[in-house]
């Protein structure tokens, strides 16, 4: 069975390969040394069944595709307010560059963030 067929197989592969290419320090050589909060963002949710569950109360429909006027507000909405299996199967769009769920996390977590995080 091959990693194409086997979802599991596909998802291993990729943590593999993304683990091969961080530096120790957890930095991704090549990636953009400074990031822009400011630009416009597009965050791709994972959408699962037909209700999807946010602050605690089940919403109808689920969460989809989201335009924000700065990554700074995607990152803050996908970190703080999108469910955690939301969030794994999640990806950030910013300048044609896109950031999975470790990537917006770390963006998150970077003392560059310029918003305030939730305690």
């Amino acid at each position: 069975m091959n990693a194409t067929s086997n979802p599991q197989a596909a998802a291993d592969e990729a943590r593999k390969n993304y683990h091969e290419m961080t530096s120790p320090d957890g930095s991704v050589p090549g990636a953009m040394p400074s990031f822009d909060y400011n630009a416009e963002a597009e965050l791709f949710p994972l959408t699962r069944g037909k209700f999807t569950k946010m602050r605690g109360k089940f919403t109808k429909r689920p969460v989809g595709y989201k335009r924000f006027t700065s990554a700074a507000e995607a990152i803050r909405f996908a970190v703080e307010e999108l469910p955690p299996d939301l969030l794994r199967g999640a990806y950030l769009e910013v300048d044609e560059e896109r950031f999975d769920a470790n990537g917006i996390r770390q963006l998150y977590e970077s003392g560059t963030y310029p918003l305030g995080r939730r305690a």
